[in-house]
């Protein structure tokens, strides 16, 4: 008996069913068409940056990283968070403050990549300049330690008192030691002290919170330097996880020009890119 020849569709669906179960491997290899998606949470602080985390997100998508942003309104709730695992990075401090929570609390916590810088300002709504700050005004200024500094610093720069020689980035009060104005220098909640404009001679608010405050550049009397800031603020892991292949791809998402776009219409020149 001559031995059966298979017919032409018979060889067609046996060389399609080859080819199907040689290419099926390649689907679960990394970078393959079928590439599994890291899916995060990021901690970033109430307000505009949530419009800016929205692209990052659309952003990180073409990482294969999927971004669940956290919300706080509270600054010393991420950082909390992030060292109990509760979210996987957070967005919104500078080294100072970072520098700061670390020594009271003993945060693992390192910076990822850099992200913005909000010089902060001297704000009034009674005096047109600094030479129209009187003698005895209210000055508002933060009053958790790296902000109270960079505060004073600013105060400093602007001629209106002098601190003591060596006096670092986390001045107080007690290291004041010129006030020729005899200023008085209140220390008020850093959400408070920009709403309290009305009630105050000036106030050192930080940008975020001159936005929310509805202060504008209009009111803003003197700014700190931005040459040589080193209040950048950047994107922040677990120590024992900024090597992992996600956080390359977090701080990609955010530093690029897409984003720059959203944040300069967001921010309106308030704030600068630090990258």
């Amino acid at each position: 008996m001559s031995p059966r020849i298979p017919s032409a569709s018979g060889l067609s669906r046996r060389l399609v069913l080859t080819l199907l179960l040689a290419a099926a491997p390649l689907a679960a290899l990394p970078g393959g068409a079928m590439a599994e998606t890291k899916s995060i949470k990021v901690g970033i602080m109430s307000g505009e940056d949530e419009d800016v985390w929205r692209v990052v997100a659309a952003e990180a998508a073409k990482h294969d990283l999927e971004i669940e942003p956290v919300v706080f309104n509270d600054y010393t709730q991420p950082n909390e968070a992030l060292e109990n695992g509760e979210i996987d990075a957070n967005a919104f401090q500078h080294k100072p403050y970072l520098d700061n929570q670390v020594e009271a609390h003993g945060y693992g916590i390192v910076p990822a990549g850099y992200t913005a810088v909000w010089p902060i300002g001297l704000y009034s709504r009674k005096a047109k300049d600094l030479a129209g700050l009187g003698e005895g005004a209210v000055i508002g200024v933060p009053n958790d330690p790296s902000n109270e500094g960079r505060a004073l610093k600013l105060l400093e720069s602007a001629g209106l008192i002098k601190l003591k020689p060596g006096t670092g980035i986390l001045a107080t009060l007690a290291d004041v030691a010129e006030n020729p104005r005899n200023l008085d220098i209140k220390e008020l909640d850093a959400g408070v002290v920009g709403r309290s404009i009305d009630d105050l001679g000036a106030a050192v608010v930080n940008t975020d919170w001159a936005l929310k405050s509805g202060l504008s550049a209009q009111d803003r009397i003197a700014q700190e330097p931005v040459d040589g800031n080193p209040y950048r603020n950047f994107i922040a892991v677990k120590a024992d996880r900024k090597d992992e292949p996600w956080v390359r791809d977090l701080v990609a998402s955010y530093q690029n020009p897409v984003v720059k776009a959203e944040f300069d219409r967001v921010y309106k020149g308030t704030g600068l890119p630090a990258y």
